[in-house]
């Protein structure tokens, strides 16, 4: 079977987090600097491995006194785990339009396996002649399993942070043709 390399567009892609603080507004963060990769083979997207990672240093919330708490050893370490891995061994078709994403995630050297909705925006050939697809990922995790535990006191109106993160991922990727991927 061909295999297919699909390319992450990062111009038309958004990787976001959603977390409680103080548990009675959500705060908003996202990665400005990531990368991924799909390799597929048969049906589109049918059993794709996918390839990801986020710089931890490009995390912006729009605060940067809070952005660089963030880097630091409270939460992601960013001196010491510098990126944010997803590799994903499975995306199960569930109908025309719904996929699950399954893979581990690691953050802090920690790996966890996950699962994320992915919903198919659809399949076109844009005016330079690339075909281009869409997904909306959403899932969330615990930020205690990968070792993140700030702001989590045992009583919950002491909680600084909800121990629940939401990520939603809206990706473009671009089919990457065969000849320029052999000069990659």
């Amino acid at each position: 079977m061909k295999k297919t390399i699909w390319k992450l567009d990062p111009a038309h892609s958004v990787i976001q987090f959603k977390i409680k603080h103080l548990m009675i507004s959500t705060v908003t963060g996202q990665f400005k600097e990531f990368e991924g990769t799909v390799e597929t083979e048969g049906e589109p997207f049918s059993n794709a491995k996918v390839h990801f990672s986020a710089d931890i240093h490009s995390i912006s919330t729009n605060n940067d006194q809070r952005d660089a708490h963030l880097r630091n050893s409270d939460f992601f370490d960013a001196d010491a785990f510098p990126r944010l891995i997803f590799e994903g061994d499975g995306l199960e078709k569930l109908d025309e339009e719904n996929y699950e994403l399954k893979g581990v995630l690691t953050i802090r050297g920690i790996g966890r396996r996950v699962k994320f909705a992915a919903e198919f925006g659809g399949l076109i050939r844009d005016p330079q002649g690339n075909n281009r697809v869409g997904f909306e990922l959403t899932g969330k995790i615990s930020r205690k399993d990968f070792g993140v535990s700030f702001g989590l006191g045992a009583d919950s109106s002491k909680r600084l942070l909800g121990e629940e993160v939401k990520i939603q991922a809206s990706v473009q990727l671009v089919e990457q043709v065969p000849e320029l991927v052999a000069m990659a």
